[in-house]
């Protein structure tokens, strides 16, 4: 991200609004304790990254978005990105404007269709569009645009940009309040307005010439007073957010206009204040209604001690290799480089890298990221072997595929197979010459799927695996070292 990309909105950050309100008091972001946090480099020499994501499509790639208009695609083990898309001639690319979010359909897999979030050359307003992926090259997209949603800009700055698609399977959108400073035409109260909210809409169905539709549920669809695309309300620059894998929250992070930073947890219709309230704080642009309307206060806020400017938001973690606690929300804020944990209530500094952290992002294993404006991508954890999962195992003769129930005391087991199913939906690159410890001996394996596709090892057994009654302890063993966990089969007397 170019430096000017921040520079509009954090400059009114010097100007500290002496405010005072009666709104409910949330978690402050006082004095964290610095913990230890090793961060593994993963990418340099980028332009302006903004974001990264996965498709969730099992390959484990990465797509760097960077602000210029291109999409970047980073594949396991690589690290050189190329290009997966360029739409640089269509973005406008200065200050806060550029090419801001990227978004895989849940079927991605399937249907090839992502979306992206960008501000036009042409006039400055907001696109959200589809792609698709090129019919001749997984790497690459197709750069047919279908624009879903355009929303015109009222200046260069807060337009937030965050894309996801929620537990629930539609599709979430990030509006800034549009600008300029205080959002002097109270557009995130309107609920006529696109501006200061996040939106939920349906991208399989569309409604008569408009190329999507908005959910039934949605708390503004029909009769109800507003626009039906509307989710939730009062935002002034919801940068990033993201679900909880495990409870579906929808955290967002709400960069302040100087006084305060929020972390809100988004529900249905709710109001997150501004411009009345910044945080918790009354900001006096419409004293009279600090105590007059309901507002929902913030899971977390912080002003700005030792230089911070502008918050980030990040993931709840959710991963496989451990990195950090499971269920604790990573954070950071923009002009410190400080990452922050908060778990149970409380916030903890886990580390603090060079300023103008832009994004966090999440790879498919769960593991999080951190890019920095200047190039950057480091992932927070260690370079372990992330661990993975086998769920069953079953015996059966080579000969014909009859499965072993009871397993029993075979002569001679070279004349039978075990099969062993891994966790993962799909086959993964990384089980590729994969091995299977059979009571402590390594045996090798052909990685397969079954005939409904569920992703096995398949390995022969030695002539004395079957010999006695006893436990038959089995562990899978990939390539880079990782291990499964153990299950045990048991050999019972012959009958």
């Amino acid at each position: 991200m170019r430096r000017a990309l921040f520079a509009c909105l954090f400059t009114a950050l010097i100007a500290m609004l002496c405010l005072s309100g009666n709104r409910a008091e949330a978690h402050t972001d006082a004095a964290p304790t610095p913990q230890a946090a090793p961060l593994v480099p993963v990418l340099s020499g980028l332009t302006a990254p903004l974001y990264l994501t996965s498709a969730h499509d099992g390959s484990n790639r990465l797509f760097i978005v960077e602000q210029d208009g291109r999409i970047k695609v980073l594949q396991p083990g690589a690290t050189t990105p190329t290009i997966f898309l360029d739409i640089t001639a269509k973005v406008l690319s200065n200050g806060e404007r550029g090419l801001l979010g990227l978004a895989f359909h849940p079927q991605f897999s399937t249907n090839h269709r992502f979306f992206v979030d960008y501000i036009r050359q042409s006039d400055g307003s907001t696109v959200v569009a589809e792609y698709q992926v090129s019919a001749a090259n997984a790497n690459v997209a197709d750069t047919t645009e279908k624009v879903l949603l355009v929303i015109p800009q009222p200046s260069p700055m807060h337009k937030a940009g965050m894309l996801e698609f929620g537990p629930d399977g539609f599709f979430y959108i990030a509006v800034g309040d549009g600008g300029p400073n205080r959002d002097p035409d109270a557009r995130a109260q309107n609920l006529n307005d696109l501006h200061g909210k996040i939106l939920r809409i349906d991208v399989d169905h569309a409604d008569g010439s408009q190329p999507y539709s908005s959910p039934v549920d949605n708390p503004f669809f029909g009769s109800e007073p507003g626009r039906d695309e509307i989710w939730a309300y009062g935002l002034r620059n919801p940068w990033r957010f993201s679900f909880d894998h495990a409870t579906g929250e929808l955290y967002a992070g709400d960069v302040g206009q100087g006084a305060r930073e929020e972390i809100d947890i988004i529900t249905r219709g709710g109001n997150y204040g501004w411009r009345i309230f910044e945080g918790t704080l009354c900001t006096n642009l419409d004293p009279l209604l600090c105590s007059a309307v309901q507002t929902i206060p913030p899971l977390l806020e912080y002003d700005h001690p030792s230089g911070r400017c502008a918050i980030i938001s990040g993931y709840v973690y959710r991963g496989t290799r451990g990195s950090l606690p499971t269920g604790a929300y990573v954070y950071g804020d923009f002009c410190t480089g400080e990452i922050l944990l908060l778990q149970n209530g409380v916030s903890t500094v886990l580390t603090q890298i060079a300023p103008h952290i832009t994004s966090f992002g999440e790879d498919e294993a769960g593991e999080i990221y951190v890019i920095r404006q200047e190039g950057t991508v480091q992932r927070i954890g260690t370079n372990a072997p992330a661990p993975f999962a086998i769920t069953q195992a079953l015996v059966r003769k080579r000969a014909n595929g009859e499965v072993l129930n009871p397993l029993s005391v075979r002569a001679n087991g070279k004349k039978f197979e075990i099969v062993v199913f891994e966790s993962s939906a799909t086959p993964t690159q990384a089980s590729v010459g994969a091995k299977v410890i059979v009571n402590g001996k390594t045996l090798k394996s052909d990685y397969t799927t079954t005939a409904t596709g569920e992703p096995v090892f398949v390995t022969q057994l030695k002539q004395f695996m079957l010999a006695t009654p006893g436990p038959l302890t089995v562990e899978v063993v990939r390539a880079d070292g990782s291990h499964s966990n153990t299950l045990t089969l048991q050999i019972v007397a012959a009958q």
